[in-house]
């Protein structure tokens, strides 16, 4: 089970900090994914920074917490997709759904419910 939550918490990480990268080097094609768009040069900044504060601090927390079995930087994450999944439920009411709505609540979902399980079952017993 350790082992199993271990590769889904790297291979997740991996995945986050390689989206990070991306909005930092070409925040354009990286944002055009995610149904974003800069109107100028203040949206492309924003864009570079907040997105991939957001992918790349979670990776990091991801792969540390992992490497490091400690549950306690896994929340770090969980709370971030936590977040992000809470935004897009409210978007849902707000301003209704299009199609393909559903995949990145899926993964953030999914990506919440591994680190609150692999905070609790990965760090190891104290004595």
């Amino acid at each position: 089970m350790r082992i199993i939550l271990k590769a889904l918490i790297f291979v997740g990480g991996l995945f986050f900090l390689v989206t990070g990268m991306g909005f930092l080097a070409d925040p354009v094609n990286s944002g055009e994914t995610f149904g974003l768009r800069a109107i100028d040069a203040d949206g492309l900044a924003t864009m570079r920074a907040d997105m991939t504060a957001f992918f790349v601090i979670a990776a990091i927390c991801m792969l540390v917490g992992a490497w490091r079995r400690n549950g306690d930087i896994l929340l770090v994450p969980a709370g971030l997709f936590g977040v992000a999944l809470i935004g897009r439920f409210v978007s849902i009411a707000a301003d209704g759904t299009e199609p393909g709505f559903w995949m990145p609540m899926v993964v953030e979902a999914v990506t919440v419910i591994v680190l609150l399980v692999a905070s609790r079952v990965l760090p190891h017993p104290t004595t």
